[in-house]
């Protein structure tokens, strides 16, 4: 994706490019190189889209590249299904990493000797307490650490012990190699940190060549060094981490100095972003898959209809700041709305039928009637519906006893069918339990497409339908919040989830033209919502899944000021 590709930005919309257009005019840098860094190890997020953004944009506005380089330092967690739906997932958003497509594995080597580096200037040990003995002498944000017991072993017998690890001698956490940093440091990340543990699993790339693995803290300093990444950029909860970041870089020779930056996390509403409870979603069957359409990841996301411009626009409309801050999920429905609103066809379906008999419509007799594709792009056309004597509409579309200012269908009320005619119900059928099941009407033929009768007369709604003829049945899955609350609770999230986050609806009543191309373009219901064909969609079983609701409360709230 070139500059131009991405939404335009004003001088100074952020820090980060501030810091890139200084640094270049400096003379620090003389090209930029940013790094993406995904753990192959969960589909990515929402809030991983904000950073693919950041700093494929950033890469791409100062005319440097951006790397793709997965941190795959945990092999016990690590899979390749989540690293090919890593790399689906940027490249749908839009971007593409050419050749400068990475591994931390690809580093496993020369990270081991810098570790020895550490260990020849007596910056590392080799360490024998267990995980619990050294997070109790970790000490506390108000206490001191206290020096592991094996704090001062030799240089010979440090490198050892190491060259043992790596052999496969000992058992999985038997033995650690930690930096030899600060027990006392205030900062918690700086008292003596591991760089490696023991774990006889199989990696993915490397298969069982090791049977040690650096920690992210010691590869990924170094990995940006090899790279020659200029700026680092991740998230807020990372800044404790920076000055061990520079620790790393200023004690060993790594061949460039790149700077770490932190900029705010996503913290959307009804959502939670923490990879841990997305992956426990999916394990305890919350929801039927990574790429479930309540899910914020990526492909949930995707599968939803969501067009990737308009994720694109939404990471640029949140800027970049250095605060944390939560945004209102409407800002994330708003450019989805701006964008299908403009190219998305327009389509008639009744989620809940109600039949309509219009009895002064001749039996057997159907017409083909205009219908507008979408009216704002002139370009999109016309498309032919049928109507005859037998209709759907939606059986909100209808009050036996109207509700004041309810202007829809009811006894004696009259209605325009859009692109069709006015009707006025006549009558109505119920069962034996009383539920009303058909209702009955008459048409006036002197108002076709909807044009005001001869006589003047004017009706105040416009109800969609679809005619009993060619309606295509087909299933609708209505999308809602994953979660109740706004502002979830991660350490309680089972407890968070929204009961109606997803409504089934079967029985649905559609014009054929929805599903006539099998097209996978969201198009919009009219009056419903914006809609988009599932992979679940079988040639007798049509399914659609909502994108996203016609209201907009982010526009309002921006029009009212």
């Amino acid at each position: 994706m070139t500059a131009s590709d991405m939404p335009a930005r004003e001088p100074g919309q952020d820090f980060i490019r501030d810091i890139v257009t200084s640094d270049l005019a400096g003379g620090r840098h003389k090209t930029v190189v940013t790094r993406f860094p995904p753990e192959p190890n969960g589909y990515l997020h929402i809030g991983h889209a904000k950073s693919i953004c950041l700093n494929f944009g950033v890469a791409s506005e100062f005319g440097g590249h951006c790397n793709l380089r997965f941190d795959d330092t945990n092999p016990a967690k690590e899979e390749q299904e989540y690293i090919d739906a890593i790399e689906r997932d940027v490249r749908w958003l839009g971007f593409d990493w050419g050749d400068n497509l990475f591994h931390a594995s690809d580093y496993f080597e020369r990270l081991y000797e810098w570790a020895e580096v550490l260990i020849k200037a007596g910056k590392a040990y080799v360490d024998d307490q267990t995980h619990e003995e050294m997070r109790a002498n970790r000490g506390t944000l108000t206490e001191p650490g206290r020096d592991s017991p094996f704090r001062g072993r030799s240089v010979d017998e440090n490198l050892d012990l190491f060259r043992r690890m790596r052999a496969g001698e000992f058992p999985n956490g038997a033995r650690v190699l930690r930096a030899k940093i600060d027990m006392a440091a205030g900062n918690i990340n700086l008292r003596d940190p591991v760089m490696y543990r023991i774990l006889h699993a199989p990696h993915p790339r490397t298969g069982t060549t090791w049977s040690i693995y650096p920690s992210y803290d010691y590869a990924h300093g170094q990995s940006d060094a090899i790279e020659g990444v200029t700026h680092s950029l991740c998230t807020l909860e990372f800044a404790d981490h920076k000055p061990l970041y520079d620790w790393f870089i200023d004690n060993l020779p790594v061949p460039s100095k790149p700077h770490q930056y932190e900029f705010a996390r996503l913290n959307l509403d009804y959502t939670i972003l923490s990879k841990r409870v997305l992956t426990q979603l999916v394990r305890d069957g919350h929801v039927s898959g990574w790429d479930d359409p309540r899910m914020p990841t990526i492909a949930g996301i995707r599968r939803r209809g969501v067009p990737p411009e308009a994720l694109r626009a939404f990471a640029a409309s949140i800027g970049v700041a250095r605060a944390d801050s939560r945004v209102d999920y409407a800002m994330f429905e708003h450019p989805i709305r701006e964008l299908l609103n403009k190219t998305a066809s327009r389509r008639m379906a009744v989620l809940r039928p109600l039949k309509v008999v219009i009895e002064n419509y001749p039996e057997g007799q159907v017409e083909e009637l205009d219908a507008i594709n979408n009216p704002e792009d002139e370009a999109a056309g016309s498309r032919k519906v049928t109507f005859g004597r037998e209709i759907f509409i939606e059986r909100d579309d209808f009050m036996e006893v109207p509700a004041k200012k309810f202007f829809r269908l009811a006894p004696g009320q009259e209605v325009r069918l859009r692109y069709a005619y006015f009707v006025k119900c006549t009558g109505v059928v119920k069962d034996a339990s009383g539920e009303v099941t058909e209702l009955r009407c008459t048409y006036d033929p002197e108002t076709r497409g909807g044009n005001t009768p001869p006589d003047g007369r004017k009706v105040k709604a416009t109800l969609h339908w679809v005619s009993a003829a060619g309606a295509v049945p087909a299933e609708v899955r209505l999308v809602n919040h994953l979660f109740a609350n706004p502002n979830p609770d991660a350490g309680n999230f089972a407890a968070e989830l929204n009961p109606n986050s997803l409504e089934v609806l079967t029985g649905c009543m559609l014009e054929a033209a929805a599903v006539a191309s099998n097209e996978a373009a969201p198009m919009q219901f009219e009056r419903q919502g914006y809609f988009v064909r599932d992979r679940d969609s079988t040639p007798g079983n049509p399914v659609f899944v909502r994108t996203v609701g016609l209201k907009d409360s982010f526009a309002r709230a921006v029009a009212k000021g």
